[in-house]
């Protein structure tokens, strides 16, 4: 520890240094005047010990204090926080140029509830979120390439720990980010770990791009009509030389935007509706009596099915995947709110506080899907109050997969199973504690155990 105290101070000193080094060359370019509110910096480190653990909730905080839109100083970037619909729309939508379908495959909801049924006759807990991202990583991956990527009913391999460790380290708070002359240095190594995680992807990515170019020199070959199939007939079309990388990092984000992003919700959303039985009941009524009781809903039932919806909508409000949405910069000095976001500054949307913005909701800490019904509010960047998946030209490519692979798990796993909380817990002490990383998931896994309906 006393070692790594140590390190820490000489790169402060460093950067102290560069920072001193730049005011004697020149300096920075003159700052607007109306910068936006905010509390001050502390030297060189600014306002990072400000952020804490839950960054999320304690923007939120300072918004109450500053206002809806604020600067901080982390470390060398200047970033700007916005927690407010009205200047995320601007952000989103009115100039975001300044900031820079296929059939879901519902037999993967199938293994799922094949997966559950084998729990639910062997008395075993199932935890939800493990599930769900099983379930969501296949239903991707079959989208992009045709093949699950984790086999649905036997324990999760090496490829499933992978993808695991890269939303881990990508989750991660990278110094270097914040003090860009450490960059080099790479002081966590996080940057190397996941260099190597990511090309252990790349490596399986190639084995399924080069089996599907042999295909498809074969007579007779029967068409995948899947995203790689798609691509490779594009750039057959155009005469192009395959650029295998541009293909390995579209699967890559794919990847990382669709399962994270729909399993974390459905925990949530599982979660909510075990905490709140009367709310649970109300959706399986509206199942049972809109699909029937223990069946399987179809991508056609959802729309008649308002009730699920709404808790879903809930859910995004409450506990959003992407509590502060991907980092956008400016491109340019931008006025916004009576102030001025300085060019090159870093731009952040604080989607969780304004989903319980008491200015916006009715009672906002509570789990209230009701307020949904009848609402045109949706969660597709148009309405911004309720921006899970951001907005604009940069909305979260998950988008697509989560709301419509999520009503189809959630509605099957309380349609077709009524559940009870591991260990004999009780539904209205359960914890709630979030851990913030690359999605906004449950500190503490849901695990319930499955009793057939």
């Amino acid at each position: 520890m006393d070692c790594l105290v140590l390190i820490l101070c000489l790169y402060l000193l460093w950067g102290l240094l560069q920072a001193l080094s730049f005011i004697a060359n020149g300096g920075r370019r003159a700052r607007p005047s109306n910068l936006p509110p905010g509390p001050r910096p502390l030297p060189i480190i600014g306002n990072l010990l400000e952020l804490g653990d839950l960054p999320h909730k304690s923007l939120a905080k300072l918004a109450r204090t500053y206002g809806p839109i604020i600067k901080l100083e982390l470390g060398f970037v200047t970033t700007v926080v916005v927690s407010s619909p009205m200047l995320a729309k601007e952000i989103l939508q009115t100039h975001d140029a300044v900031f820079s379908n296929r059939t879901v495959p519902t037999t993967k909801v199938q293994e799922l509830v094949a997966f559950v049924r084998k729990c639910a006759d062997a008395g075993e807990a199932v935890n939800i979120g493990e599930v769900a991202f099983r379930t969501s990583l296949n239903a991707v991956s079959n989208t992009l390439f045709s093949l699950d990527m984790i086999e649905p009913l036997k324990p999760a391999g090496e490829l499933k720990e992978v993808v695991w460790q890269i939303f881990l380290e990508i989750g991660k708070p990278y110094l270097a980010d914040y003090f860009p002359m450490l960059k080099k240095i790479n002081p966590h190594g996080s940057k190397r770990r996941l260099e190597v995680l990511i090309q252990k992807l790349f490596d399986f990515f190639d084995g399924v791009i080069q089996r599907r170019l042999q295909l498809r020199t074969e007579k007779g070959c029967v068409r995948c009509n899947d995203v790689l199939d798609y691509l490779l007939d594009l750039i057959e079309e155009k005469n192009e030389t395959l650029d295998i990388s541009l293909v390995k990092h579209l699967f890559l984000d794919i990847i990382i935007a669709g399962s994270e992003t729909t399993s974390t919700t459905l925990e949530w959303a599982m979660t909510e509706l075990l905490r709140n039985p009367e709310k649970l009941s109300r959706t399986q009524a509206e199942l049972h009596q809109v699909i029937g009781k223990g069946k399987t809903i179809e991508e056609a039932d959802i729309s008649r099915l308002p009730y699920l919806e709404a808790v879903l909508k809930e859910t995004f409000r409450l506990h959003p995947a992407g509590p502060l949405l991907l980092p956008r910069k400016s491109g340019e000095d931008f006025p916004i709110g009576g102030f001025t976001i300085p060019k090159g500054a870093q731009v952040l949307l604080n989607v969780f506080a304004i989903g319980r913005d008491p200015n916006i909701w009715d009672d906002p800490d509570k789990f209230v899907p009701d307020r949904f019904l009848g609402s045109d509010i949706d969660v597709r960047g148009q309405n911004f109050e309720l921006v899970p998946f951001g907005g604009g030209r940069r909305i979260c490519p998950g988008l697509p997969l989560a709301t419509r692979m999520l009503p189809l798990m959630l509605s099957s796993l309380i349609n077709i199973f009524n559940w009870k909380l591991e260990d004999g817990g009780i539904p209205e002490n359960m914890n709630m504690e979030e851990k913030f990383g690359l999605a906004l998931q449950k500190a503490q896994s849901l695990k319930a155990v499955p009793i057939p309906i």
